[in-house]
């Protein structure tokens, strides 16, 4: 008798059960997924693309003493403007000196046995032609003459060189210009042909921009550049583009281009931040944000939006360029299509969605 409430209750509890499984359980509504969306367009006309850089000689040069000793004076000092002929640095002149007097004695010695070598010549010259002296005297003397003769030129030579050497023992700029780098001091002994200073000349300045790939591809032949100081965009100058580096730096992945300032302000001092910007072509193609992108049978796909159903649907797309803001899509989409911005990992095909920002 106490078992039939008990029964009673299980029947009741499973009936209400039977009840939450039916037809209005079936009947709830789908899940509306919020997601954010943009209406394509097709690219027309160019882009303004824009790069920071640095403004640098155009030419640098090193000086370098052409012999070595110890520098004893270093007259300049980095950002110290030089003019041609300027002495810079000073090697220590001493053994030069001492090697200018040697050659100018030996070329005094060899200056005096040539006169005396000449005066024997003439006199076996005089006396061949009176018959007083034989052949023989007289090819001795003339042959005497022609060695003295050879050891005057060979000291004047010698003399020359020491000469040289002595003036080589002063470092001067052949170029106006701006001291960037100094390589030794006061003191060292260098070698030739070492580093002492080097010097950005004044004949011209660049503009030196790290540019990625698809920026450089994309240049036209021949741009002209807009260039400005980026703290000060009212200082401007024009360039073109003068060098472009063949391989890509290993660290950044950009390549170096200088653009040959034209007439630049003296505002845009060496070591400038410039802005650089010039107008590219885009080539045809609809551009979409970079978060629309997502992938669908290992092939690039975007979510678009049917605004009859409010319905998506997953679209293979064919990419002509993309970087990390936005993407250019090349085939797939059409001018007018809706696509999903954001909210693109949480759909499925056929799902319904409501638009951000937009009426229901």
């Amino acid at each position: 008798m106490t078992l039939a409430p008990a029964r009673a209750l299980r029947a009741l509890a499973t009936l209400t059960l039977l009840a939450a499984c039916g037809p209005a359980a079936e009947q709830a509504p789908p899940e509306i997924r919020p997601v954010r969306v943009v209406s394509v367009q097709e690219l027309t006309g160019g882009e303004t693309v824009s790069l920071t850089g640095t403004v640098q000689a155009e030419t640098q040069v090193s000086l370098a003493f052409r012999i070595g000793g110890r520098m004893i004076e270093r007259l300049a000092n980095v950002g110290d403007q030089v003019a041609p002929g300027q002495v810079v640095a000073r090697l220590d002149p001493e053994d030069d000196e001492n090697a200018l007097r040697a050659a100018r004695a030996e070329l005094a010695a060899a200056q005096g046995q040539l006169v005396e070598a000449e005066n024997n010549y003439e006199r076996q010259s005089t006396l061949l032609e009176d018959g007083w002296t034989t052949r023989v005297r007289y090819d001795e003397a003339r042959q005497t003459l022609e060695t003295a003769q050879s050891r005057v030129d060979a000291a004047r030579a010698q003399l020359n060189i020491a000469q040289n050497r002595l003036s080589w023992s002063e470092l001067v700029a052949d170029t106006a210009g701006t001291v960037t780098a100094r390589g030794a001091e006061a003191g060292e002994v260098v070698q030739a042909g070492q580093m002492v200073f080097q010097v950005a000349r004044e004949d011209g300045r660049d503009a030196v921009f790290g540019a990625p790939a698809q920026i450089k591809d994309a240049a036209p032949a021949d741009p002209e550049i807009d260039v400005f100081l980026t703290l000060n965009p009212s200082v401007k100058a024009v360039g073109r583009v003068r060098e472009v580096a063949p391989q890509a730096d290993p660290v950044t992945g950009t390549f170096e281009v200088k653009v040959g300032l034209i007439d630049p302000p003296a505002e845009m001092r060496l070591g400038s931040t410039v802005t650089g910007q010039m107008e590219v072509g885009v080539e045809p193609g609809i551009e979409i944000p970079a978060s629309a992108l997502t992938r669908a049978e290992r092939q690039p796909a975007v979510w678009v939006v049917d605004p009859a159903t409010e319905t998506v649907d997953l679209r293979n797309v064919e990419l002509a360029r993309h970087d990390p803001t936005r993407v250019i899509v090349a085939a797939g989409l059409q001018t007018g299509d809706i696509v999903v911005t954001a909210g693109v990992q949480a759909l499925r095909p056929g799902q319904q969605v409501r638009l951000l920002g937009a009426p229901r």
